[in-house]
C-alpha cells in the first residue's frame, strides 16, 4: 500500500478505502454489551494505520479508527435495541486518547485532511444524535490523558468523568503545539455545548498541559473527577443512571442485524440492490440513482422480519456506503447527478406507512439513520444536480435528495421518442419535507430554500399531498428549471460543462456557503466556520510547511513560525 504523500493528484487511490467493517474485525475498539449498558473501549493497535507510514501511538487514531466507531455506534442503535447507555473507555493505562495522529496529519495531502476531519466531524454528531433522538446517552470514562481529538471524543459524549491521579488532564493543545485549530469541533462544544466562559477557553486553548482536577469541574470541562480507586464504580453508577432515563425499548426488543452489503463493482459502475452508481471520468460526474420501494410492509411485524432488508433501512446503508466511497476514494469526480426510479404512488404509500408508525424503534432508527445520510449529502464538497423526469419517484423521503441538490431540473411532459413514455415526472411533499428531517441548521430543506420568504414557503407547504407536475413545481419555487425533452440533454451537458470548467476550490466554497442559509447552529459552525479555518490553516507554513509545527512536532525542534498575521 502506498503512503499517502505518493498518491497521484486527482486519481482514484490504488488502493480504495472501505467503510465495511463489523465488531469481529475490529482492529481498534472492543464493543460489549452488558444488559443494558454497552461500552466502547478504545485499544488503537499501534500497526493498524489505514495507510502505511506512521504508528498509532498512545490511542491515537486516523481515518480507520473512525470507521470502526461509526460502525460501532450504528450497530448499537439496531442491532442492540435493549441497550440503554454506552461508555466509551480505553484499555490504555492512564491513556483515554491521545487526538488524531500527528504524523498522519503532517505526512497528508489536503484532500486527504479534509475528508478525515469532515468523517470525524460526522462520527461524533452521530454520537449526540443517538441521544438527542434515540435516547441513548454515552459517558466518556476518562482514565488518562484526553488530548485534542480524544477530549473532542469525550466532548461528544453526555457525560465526561476525569480520574483524579494528580497528572490525568483534558486538553486542546493544537494551537501552542501544532499551530493548528481543535479541528473536529472541540472549540465549537467548549463553548456552545459545555458552556465554559470564553475566557477560560481561551486559557484552555493555550495551556498545552491542559486542566485536571477540580479546575477541569469549575470549569465545566468535565462533569467530575473521581480518585481512581472510586473510579470504575462511578463510571458504574452513572451509567446506570443515565440508562434509568432511557426512552430506548429495552430487553423486550429484537434487533436488526446489520448484514454485509451487496455491492457489484463492474468497472466505473457500482450496483447495489437499490443504489446505482455510474462514472464519467471525461466529464467528470457520477449519475447516482436511488431506487424507489417495491412494496410496502403489511404491517410494523413484517418490516422487523424484514430486518435489514427492509426497503428505506437498506436504501440509506447503500446510499451511505455509495456517498463515503466517493467522497474518499474519487476526489476529481467532481458533480453529482441525483436521480430516482420507481412508482410515485409505492413511494407515498411508504412514507404514510412509516409516519403512521414512528413511535416504533426501528423505524424511528431508520428515519433517524435517513436523516444523518442526508446531512451527509449536505456537506459533501460535490457539485449535486438533481435530475426529475419520467420514471422517477421524488415522492416525500426521496424528494429530500432533490433538494439537498444545488439544482433540481424536471422533464416537462415526456420523453417523446420513447416507443412506451412513461408518463410525466411528478414531485409530491409529505410531513418528511416539512421538519421530519432537518439539516444542519435545525431548518428542514424547504425552509433553507425559501429563508426570505415566508408567503413561498408556506406555499410550497400547502401543496402537501398534491402530485405536481413540471409546471406546478417551478411555479412554487420547488425546481430550478423545465427543460423539454428536446432541450433536456443539452441543458444537462452544458451545466455539466461549465462546471467542469469552475475552480473546485471556489465551488466547494460557494456551495457549502449556499446550502445553510439561516441561522448559524453548532453543528453549522462545526462544518463551515471552523472547518474552513482548519483546511485553510493546515495548508500554511507554519503548520505544514517544512519548519512548520506539524513537521517538527516530536523531534525536540520548535516550529519557525512567519508572525505576520494574514
Amino acid at each position: 500500500m502506498t503512503t499517502l504523500e505518493d498518491r497521484p493528484a486527482g486519481e482514484p487511490v490504488d488502493t480504495e478505502v472501505s467503510f465495511d467493517t463489523s465488531p469481529d474485525s475490529y482492529r481498534h475498539w472492543t464493543l460489549s454489551v452488558d444488559g443494558e449498558i454497552a461500552t466502547l473501549t478504545l485499544d488503537v493497535a499501534e500497526d493498524g494505520g489505514i495507510v502505511a507510514g506512521y504508528e498509532l501511538k498512545m490511542n491515537s487514531y486516523d481515518l480507520g479508527v473512525d470507521i470502526e466507531l461509526h460502525d460501532a455506534v450504528q450497530r448499537i442503535r439496531f442491532e442492540h435495541p435493549e441497550v440503554k447507555a454506552v461508555v466509551v473507555a480505553s484499555a490504555k493505562e492512564r491513556m483515554f486518547c491521545a487526538g488524531a495522529n500527528i504524523k498522519m496529519l503532517a505526512g497528508s495531502s489536503h484532500g486527504w485532511k479534509v475528508n478525515f476531519c469532515k468523517f470525524t466531524n460526522e462520527t461524533r454528531n452521530g454520537i449526540e444524535d443517538a441521544s438527542a433522538h434515540s435516547g441513548l446517552p454515552f459517558l466518556a470514562a476518562v482514565n488518562g490523558t484526553a488530548a485534542g481529538g480524544g477530549y473532542e471524543l469525550a466532548l461528544a459524549c453526555d457525560q465526561i468523568v476525569l480520574v483524579d491521579d494528580n497528572s490525568s488532564a483534558v486538553s486542546l493543545p493544537e494551537v501552542p503545539l501544532l499551530g493548528v485549530l481543535p479541528g473536529t469541533g472541540g472549540l465549537t462544544r467548549v463553548v456552545d455545548k459545555r458552556g465554559v466562559r470564553r475566557d477560560l477557553a481561551d486559557v484552555f486553548a493555550t495551556t498545552a498541559e491542559g486542566v485536571r482536577g477540580e479546575r477541569a469541574v469549575a470549569w465545566r470541562l468535565v462533569d467530575a473527577t473521581v480518585k481512581a480507586r472510586d473510579f470504575d464504580a462511578e463510571i458504574v453508577r452513572r451509567a446506570a443512571e443515565l440508562a434509568a432515563g432511557s426512552s430506548r425499548p429495552g430487553t423486550g426488543a429484537t434487533g436488526v442485524a446489520l448484514t454485509p452489503l451487496r455491492r457489484e463493482v463492474d468497472g466505473d459502475t457500482t450496483r447495489y440492490d437499490h443504489v446505482r452508481v455510474v462514472l464519467d471520468r471525461g466529464a467528470g460526474t457520477a449519475a447516482v440513482t436511488v431506487l424507489g420501494p417495491a412494496a410496502v410492509p403489511g404491517s410494523v411485524e413484517e418490516l422487523h422480519a424484514d430486518g435489514a432488508a427492509a426497503s428505506l433501512l437498506a436504501t440509506t446503508r447503500e446510499l451511505d456506503d455509495a456517498i463515503l466511497r466517493l467522497r474518499t476514494n474519487e476526489p476529481a469526480i467532481g458533480t453529482w447527478l441525483l436521480r430516482t426510479e420507481g412508482d410515485p404512488a409505492t413511494a407515498a404509500a411508504m412514507d404514510e406507512f412509516l409516519l403512521a408508525h414512528r413511535d416504533d424503534w426501528l423505524v424511528n432508527e431508520t428515519i433517524g439513520f435517513y436523516r444523518r445520510t442526508l446531512k451527509r449529502l449536505d456537506t459533501t464538497s460535490r457539485s449535486l444536480f438533481a435530475l426529475i423526469q419520467p420514471g422517477s419517484c421524488f415522492v416525500g423521503a426521496l424528494a429530500e435528495i432533490a433538494f439537498a441538490a444545488d439544482r433540481q431540473l424536471m422533464l416537462e411532459g415526456v420523453f417523446e421518442d420513447d416507443d412506451e413514455p412513461a408518463p410525466p415526472a411528478v414531485l409530491r411533499l409529505d410531513a418528511f419535507n416539512t421538519g421530519l428531517l432537518p439539516m444542519g441548521n435545525d431548518l428542514s430543506r424547504l425552509q433553507t430554500r425559501f429563508v426570505g420568504s415566508a408567503a413561498d414557503l408556506a406555499a410550497a407547504e400547502a401543496a402537501t399531498g398534491r402530485n405536481l407536475v413540471a409546471a406546478d413545481a417551478l411555479a412554487l419555487g420547488l425546481v430550478t428549471s423545465t427543460p423539454d425533452d428536446i432541450d433536456w440533454d443539452d441543458e444537462i451537458r452544458l451545466m455539466v460543462e461549465e462546471r467542469r470548467s469552475f475552480s473546485p476550490d471556489a465551488l466547494t466554497g460557494m456551495e457549502a456557503n449556499l446550502r445553510f442559509a439561516g441561522g448559524e447552529t453548532p453543528e453549522t459552525k462545526v462544518f463551515g466556520r471552523l472547518t474552513a479555518w482548519q483546511n485553510w490553516i493546515f495548508q500554511r507554513p507554519n503548520a505544514a510547511g517544512p519548519e512548520g509545527a506539524l513537521r517538527r512536532y516530536g523531534t525536540g525542534q520548535r516550529a519557525d513560525y512567519d508572525r505576520k498575521r494574514v
